[in-house]
């Protein structure tokens, strides 16, 4: 089971590329959005924004977000490590529900780009 810190470690990874992306890719990331990214396994919850192509965590929070953000992904750990490091297909880990990702019908179709 991966670690909170492997966990804070793969978003800033996750961070960086999006922030190295070109193109379309760095179009969908160019969003201002409030952003949780929970993490069921280790009942946390990273609360930040996307923003300026980053991922700006904020908060590490204990058990489900107090707020509803505008983006929210909810995964195991190891999924999102796994992702981080290219061993997991997100499109296919959100297709068999392993990942969630739940955001407004605008965000999404922006937000496909990355998928």
């Amino acid at each position: 089971m991966a670690t909170i810190e492997e966990c804070r470690t793969a978003l800033d990874k996750l961070s960086d590329n999006l922030a190295g992306a070109e193109g379309d890719v760095r179009s969908a990331a160019a969003l201002d959005r409030s952003l949780s990214c929970r993490i069921t396994d280790l009942d946390i919850t990273f609360v930040g924004r996307l923003k300026d192509g980053r991922i700006e965590v904020l908060d590490t929070l204990q058990g489900p977000p107090r707020e509803k953000a505008e983006i929210r992904l909810t995964m195991k750990g190891d999924d999102l490590v796994s992702m981080v490091n290219g061993d997991l297909n997100f499109a296919k880990a959100w297709g068999s529900g392993r990942v969630k990702l739940e955001a407004g019908l605008r965000d999404l179709f922006r937000l496909r780009t990355l998928l």
